[in-house]
């Protein structure tokens, strides 16, 4: 865990994506999308079906390094409104013993933007926590901090001669995205237009190793 300073905040950047809040011993995650396999399988597309499972085991191995108060999921956790139908019964039992163990919070996404059964937790469009505005998607008209996810922002350099993408934060003074945490959910290039725009100028994409963080201008 690295120290990352935002809005007047002080959290610990994850170089497993996540985001770690001391002053509250609260967990961000981002855009988990459980059950993206099996949402392919409908439609005849056979992916390794252990993403979930794979996903969960992040989480609590996290967890178990941080050992939270309070999870916050920032959106897309499920990969679609069925999804929480179609954990097996291992990922149930998993999911549900990590959502009772602390105060968890499921914000909405565009693919769970209606989730009847959440296996615990509570479910909520969107917050306001100690000044800082937690949603699933960045708000470009937004003036207050604000945490986020759904882009999955990665950032892809060269690194003698060879292409090289690890997954990363994306900030500037009033924005912070963070990086997908799900095991199948690929990523969107940091410099890519649409982030951009989410995030105004002056951002940075923000990779954080164990023992550094990583700072990378991004152009407006």
């Amino acid at each position: 865990m690295v120290r990352l300073s935002f809005a007047g905040h002080a959290f610990d950047a994850l170089a497993a994506g996540a985001l770690f809040w001391p002053a509250r011993r609260a967990l961000l995650l981002a855009d988990l999308h459980f059950e993206k396999a099996s949402w392919f399988a409908q439609f005849g597309q056979m992916l390794p079906p252990y993403d979930t499972l794979e996903t969960l085991a992040g989480i609590e191995a996290v967890v178990a390094r941080t050992q939270p108060a309070e999870i916050w999921c920032l959106g897309d956790s499920f990969h679609d409104i069925g999804g929480c139908d179609r954990l097996s019964d291992e990922a149930q039992t998993r999911l549900r013993a990590l959502t009772a163990a602390s105060d968890w919070t499921w914000i909405t996404g565009n693919h769970d933007r209606i989730v009847a059964d959440h296996c615990g937790g509570q479910v909520i469009d969107e917050a306001v926590v100690d000044g800082l505005v937690l949603r699933h998607e960045a708000d470009p008209r937004e003036t207050r901090p604000e945490l986020s996810g759904h882009f999955h922002p990665k950032l892809r350099v060269k690194l003698r001669g060879r292409g090289v993408s690890r997954r990363c934060f994306v900030a500037t003074a009033t924005k912070l995205i963070l990086p997908a945490f799900g095991s199948l959910t690929g990523g969107l290039d940091a410099h890519h237009p649409e982030i951009v725009r989410a995030v105004g100028g002056g951002a940075e994409a923000l990779i954080a190793l164990e023992d550094r963080l990583l700072r990378f201008p991004l152009a407006a």
